[in-house]
């Protein structure tokens, strides 16, 4: 008997246990169908042959430019950073981050259906030219550029240096159309430079050096370094690092630059991901901090993303410097590239950066210690005092933006002097303090 009902209880046991699995079976199923992969891709099929067979100018069309306008429309629903690459762009890609190529130093991209500089690189064809941010590519060589698409734009600008080439600019602030004959050459960026838009490094008169990081190429560190061996050889007391307008680049480079002032072993950035494959962990392997606690302000503006807020989040986090200026951009997201086998390329959006705390700066970007806005005005002087050439101003406009103050820079300088004061201070005062009291005997 007692055998009986315990083979029931296990009867009734196995068949409760099919039912909930079961149960969970039919909804996998029922998910599964609503988010399958075959039916989406029997419906991307049968519109692509619906574009081919019905569309008025079908016949000029291939199923490789059905297929790559998809591929760039699905990617560019999931963030602004990830894109699908055709061969061409993946290619100038790849000779952008190699830090050579034959061209004018201007990145463009497609605004309001405009051509558009987004912005010159320093020490450029381009750049000297006197070409802006915001500016309208309107004509390349005499040909209209209303109609070509980015790619095009690009091919048709860059080319064998020494060659030249046309630009006509409509330049939306003043409406003012003008022609810049241009000769290409071997764009080469100086990554790290002087306040004088040099490279020799001088003291001011109170010992405060000053570098400004233009971006974060191969080389970034390595001059970096130069620098610093050329301030510190002067007596250098204070130091003022500029990432304002500084779009980023390479992760390692920014991790190199942060270990120059912190100690070996320091956590500087972590990434994550979806996959576990995307977590890393970064941290100083140099020799320790170069400058010996030195005291540091390191300035950032709105323009300041990437790898430059990578940096001032970390100097932040450790309080290694005091971050000055306005909230940087938010960029903190990893792409990977991912080439395929057409010779295209995915750049995804694979991974989130970090500050040591495990701040998310992605979306929210580095908050200043010191907060210093400036207007658009003064930042509009202090990018035109870096360009070599102020063409197209008259005497007086060429003397202002000369003349112009440099309110962030200024105020970094100020904090700085403070502090030596103080600390130049300090030493006399305790010895002062320490120094045995004078018995007076009447």
């Amino acid at each position: 008997m007692r055998r009986r009902v315990i083979y029931s209880l296990m009867t009734l046991l196995l068949a409760a246990n099919l039912m909930v699995g079961a149960g969970i079976y039919i909804r996998s199923a029922h998910a599964g169908e609503k988010d399958s992969a075959y039916p989406s891709l029997e419906l991307f099929s049968y519109v692509v042959e619906k574009v081919r067979k019905d569309y008025v100018d079908g016949k000029d069309l291939t199923y490789q430019q059905l297929v790559y306008g998809a591929l760039k429309g699905m990617i560019n629903t999931l963030d602004p950073h990830s894109e699908f690459m055709e061969p061409i762009k993946y290619d100038e890609l790849q000779k952008d981050t190699q830090g050579a190529f034959g061209g004018l130093g201007i990145m463009i991209e497609m605004k309001e259906n405009f051509v558009t500089v987004l912005a010159p690189m320093e020490d450029t064809p381009g750049f000297k030219a006197g070409i802006l941010s915001g500016d309208r590519i309107i004509k390349i060589d005499g040909k209209s550029a209303e109609k070509l698409g980015l790619q095009d734009a690009v091919q048709n600008l860059r080319g064998e240096p020494g060659t030249d080439v046309t630009v006509t600019i409509m330049r939306p602030s003043t409406g003012v159309t003008k022609d810049y004959k241009l000769t290409r050459a071997v764009i080469k960026v100086d990554m790290v430079k002087d306040i004088n838009n040099k490279k020799e490094f001088p003291l001011d008169e109170n010992k405060i050096g000053y570098v400004r990081l233009v971006q974060f190429g191969e080389k970034t560190s390595d001059e970096l370094e130069k620098a610093l061996k050329k301030l510190k050889a002067q007596g250098m007391e204070g130091f003022v690092l500029d990432l304002r307008w500084n779009p980023g680049g390479l992760l390692d480079q920014a991790v190199e630059v942060c270990e120059k002032f912190l100690p070996r072993g320091q956590l500087v950035v972590s990434t994550e991901g979806r996959n576990s494959g995307q977590n890393s962990v970064h941290r100083a392997n140099g020799r320790g901090d170069e400058l010996n606690g030195m005291p540091m302000v390191i300035l950032v503006n709105d323009s300041s993303a990437s790898a430059s807020e990578i940096v001032a989040g970390c100097m932040q986090d450790l309080h290694r410097a005091q971050i000055m200026g306005e909230r940087t951009f938010g960029k903190g997201s990893v792409q990977s590239i991912l080439p395929l086998q057409d010779g295209s390329a995915l750049r995804l959006t694979t991974a989130k950066y970090y500050t040591p705390s495990h701040k998310v700066i992605h979306g929210q970007g580095i908050t200043p210690d010191s907060p210093v806005p400036m207007t658009d005005e003064e930042e509009l002087a202090v990018r035109m005092k870096r360009y070599p050439g102020l063409d197209g101003l008259d005497g007086k406009q060429r003397d202002q933006i000369r003349n112009a103050r440099d309110p962030q820079e200024d105020r970094a300088e100020d904090l700085l002097r403070g502090i030596l004061i103080f600390t130049h201070r300090a030493p006399a005062n305790e010895k002062l303090a320490n120094k045995p009291e004078k018995v007076v005997v009447r």
